[in-house]
């Protein structure tokens, strides 16, 4: 039912309705897990060596801890989505404990999210960087190598691990920040796929490891007792050289903890992607925790444990300390072929997921500072959209400069940016588990899940569990703050920085706002609806919906304006406000601000339209697919065609390819409609939204003619039809391609090569160049005259 705030109308003012409801697209809790494991997995590459160093051989004990401890941190972040359609530590903390927390704590998520980039860029880079070193090492005894590999001095040629790791980092951060200014598109898919090749690495690394482990006696990492505590210096921080750090106790135990946290990095991750999980939400929500509490334990604890286990105490730490699972690869039982080879495939994974680490950083770190600013905390400079790609340009470019500069400060020092990421990391988790145990005491509803173990006295409920969580991340936050020097300097003054900017920021936004707001009151008759309909707009059936990103380039709407009566034919025009990742489901109409950028548009819009003489709808929906938003309103609007520009980044057929995809996806009933594309040249491109007729010929309508009148000889087929020959001809040809797929393609385009043959000019000819948005839903409408494309002028 949609709720609607009514405005009295005014004739001086153009109803502009803006939607509270969020267009989104769906995914199962499978894909949403893949997505987070691609950035919580990526700690397995890394973490474990960085814990040894500082802590020692019992290192292993202790990242398994933390990957289940993580469960009750995953558990708080499950809470936290339960009770709000906004996730995420910045909303949360700002809900319970006001603007000012808010803005420190993102600070710190702004420095975990800033630093998963350069830490897991640059051990992609060991990876690949150790590989090479091996095989150059390997190569180096063959005498017909040696006079290469081998210097005059007898020394191996060998690359510098760091400096050539920070490259590779670099390399691989220019291009995520390429590919972000584009406007890559998150990909569940791809996310699940990496996790399957991923999955195929682990089960192998298990069982090889296991066995080898078995065969060779290897025995378990000394028990996790403060006796077998060895912090090396830079692990002390500032209790170097003090009696303190002499007597550490249980103290130790708390440090060697903090600097195994690195393990659980990530879990934030699953509060953006929250909003985009299927239906039960909660239910599969959970789902996912638990598939990543599992997978999380098994690939970063047990891993862990079998590197100590396996690799040679002489070598772990000096040699593979940054590449621990290369490192268990080449001490596995079997030929040294076999072992390389695995090794090969263990530096592909850990490419894979670490570089789609990287970029999940920058989704991420722009996520963040888009959330903030759509709570207006950034001015509207900070998101004025690229003329070229429509992306949050700006921001991305911060992000990849702040990262980039780590990177070079660092020279792919991985301890030393694990050191400062797990600051972080640990205070953003801290921040959150803060807030909702505020918001247990200020919010006394109910709510889909809760942090375990509750004690309810009388009318009074103590949550035990929750507390519990809290006082673990708070005291290692602290005991952190002791003992990781770089990572406390560092963190505090980027979060001061950033803090800084944000309050600078938000005081001048507050003030810009107020008059975009009244100018905006003053032209346009707001109104605002959860889930925009028809009667919202107050629209008939069959009307044309034309996209609008920039005022500078109109094209699209002019087009349909001098092709639409729209006394006839209502005109909707939509401009989509894109929604950062893990932004609202839903936004309030107090939380609906209004952009210089918006407003221009809107003018514009308005301006265009009375140049035609004609009336227009304006509509604003929040987005976070725009091809969703697309077909959701066209849908919902029950228009005839949808009108848009053409990408900067896509061609006419990729972007119906999306718009038919996320039609794909509508639940019943789908309405069709026609999908134009317009360049700036005005020749447009149509295409068919759903399913529809095909075109054919007159020689094939006379071939279907014949075989009816043959097969009605038969006496038993006097109640023959032509669609019965048209069905039992598209049954065959499907059983046949499934039977044989490559010899139904072959005998399919022999056949279309015959046809052609045949044509002669004049010839009807069919140019179905559907290039398929989903098989026989979204194709060029049938031509004539052009072969190429249908050009509507």
């Amino acid at each position: 039912m949609s709720k609607r705030i009514p405005v009295p109308t005014q004739p001086n003012r153009v109803r502009l309705v803006v939607a509270s409801s969020v267009m989104l697209t769906f995914i199962s809790f499978w894909r949403a897990a893949a997505i987070v494991l691609n950035d919580l997995g990526s700690s397995a590459f890394y973490a474990g060596g960085i814990a040894e160093e500082a802590v020692g051989k019992a290192a292993p004990w202790f990242i398994l801890g933390v990957v289940l401890f993580a469960y009750s941190v995953r558990a708080l972040y499950v809470e936290s989505c339960s009770m709000y359609t906004r996730g995420g530590v910045y909303r949360i903390v700002k809900e319970a404990l006001g603007g000012t927390f808010a803005k420190i704590s993102v600070s710190a998520l702004m420095f975990d999210y800033v630093l998963t980039g350069p830490i897991s860029g640059v051990s992609a880079g060991q990876y690949v960087i150790g590989l090479i070193n091996e095989v150059i090492g390997i190569g180096a005894h063959h005498p017909s190598l040696a006079r290469i590999l081998v210097s005059n001095s007898g020394v191996v040629h060998q690359f510098d691990v760091n400096y050539a790791s920070a490259g590779i980092a670099i390399v691989i951060t220019c291009y995520f920040w390429w590919q972000n200014i584009k406007g890559i598109e998150e990909s569940s898919e791809k996310a699940l796929s990496i996790m399957k090749i991923t999955t195929v690495m682990v089960v192998i690394l298990l069982t090889w490891g296991i066995y080898s482990a078995i065969h060779q006696g290897a025995h378990l990492p000394p028990a996790p007792i403060p006796a077998n505590l060895h912090f090396s210096d830079s692990a002390l921080g500032f209790l170097k050289g003090t009696k303190f750090a002499q007597m550490l106790g249980l103290f130790g135990i708390l440090m060697a903890f903090g600097h195994s946290v690195l393990a659980m990095s990530g879990e934030e991750s699953l509060a953006q992607v929250n909003r985009e999980i299927e239906h039960p939400k909660l239910k599969n929500l959970k789902r996912a925790a638990f598939v990543i509490a599992i997978y999380s334990a098994v690939f970063t604890g047990i891993g862990s444990l079998l590197a100590v286990m396996l690799i040679p105490d002489s070598v772990r730490v000096s040699v593979y300390r940054d590449n621990l699972i290369a490192g268990t690869a080449m001490y596995m039982v079997g030929p040294l072929a076999l072992r390389i080879a695995f090794r090969v495939f263990v530096v592909i994974v850990g490419f894979l997921i670490l570089g789609g680490a990287v970029n999940t950083a920058i989704v991420g770190s722009t996520g963040v500072l888009m959330r903030v600013a759509e709570d207006g905390v950034l001015t509207d400079w900070f998101r004025k959209p690229q003329k070229r790609f429509g992306t949050s340009y700006r921001i991305v470019n911060l992000v990849a400069c702040i990262q980039l500069l780590v990177i070079v400060v660092t020279r792919g020092n991985v301890i030393l940016i694990g050191e400062a990421y797990a600051f972080g990391v640990i205070w953003s988790f801290t921040f959150n588990a803060l807030a909702m145990l505020v918001l247990r005491w200020k919010f006394q509803g109910e709510r889909g899940s809760k942090v375990p173990l509750n004690l309810k006295i009388g009318k009074t409920e103590i949550p035990f569990g929750l507390m519990s969580v809290f006082l673990v991340l708070l005291t290692v936050a602290i005991v952190n703050l002791f003992t990781k020097s770089v990572a406390t300097v560092s963190g505090i003054l980027f979060a001061v920085v950033f803090f800084i900017i944000f309050s600078i920021s938000e005081r001048e936004n507050k003030r810009r706002h107020k008059a975009t707001e009244r100018q905006m009151k003053e032209h346009f008759q707001l109104e605002h609806s959860e889930e925009v309909g028809r009667s919202d707009l107050d629209i008939r059936a069959g009307g044309v919906l034309v996209t609008m990103r920039d005022a500078s380039t109109p094209h699209a709407l002019k087009w349909a304006l001098a092709r639409t009566d729209t006394d006839d034919q209502d005109l909707v025009v939509l401009a989509a406000r894109m929604m950062g990742a893990g932004g609202p489901e839903y936004v309030d109409a107090s939380e609906q601000l209004f952009s210089e950028h918006e407003q221009m548009l809107f003018t514009k819009a308005v301006s265009v339209a009375e140049s035609f003489g004609k009336h227009i709808s304006l509509l604003v929906v929040p987005a976070g697919d725009i091809f969703a938003a697309i077909v959701r309103m066209a849908n919902s609007l029950d228009v005839a065609a949808v009108v848009s520009g053409l990408s900067t980044k896509l061609t006419a057929q990729e972007q119906a390819y999306h718009v038919g995809q996320a039609w794909e996806t509508l639940p019943e009933p789908k309405r069709q409609f026609t999908f134009y594309v317009v360049p700036s040249s005005g020749d447009a491109e149509s295409f068919h939204i759903g399913p529809h007729a095909p075109t054919i010929p007159a020689s094939d309508v006379q071939l279907v003619h014949r075989l009816w009148l043959n097969l009605r000889l038969d006496p038993g087929m006097h109640h023959l039809h032509h669609s019965d020959i048209v069905t039992y001809a598209l049954t065959r040809m499907a059983t046949e391609f499934t039977a044989d797929k490559q010899e139904t393609l072959t005998l399919l385009r022999q056949s279309i090569e015959e046809t052609n043959r045949k044509r002669g000019l004049g010839s009807v000819q069919r140019f179905e160049r559907g290039e398929d948005v989903r098989p026989g839903y979204s194709i060029r409408t049938p031509k004539s005259a052009t072969p190429s494309s249908e050009k509507t002028r």
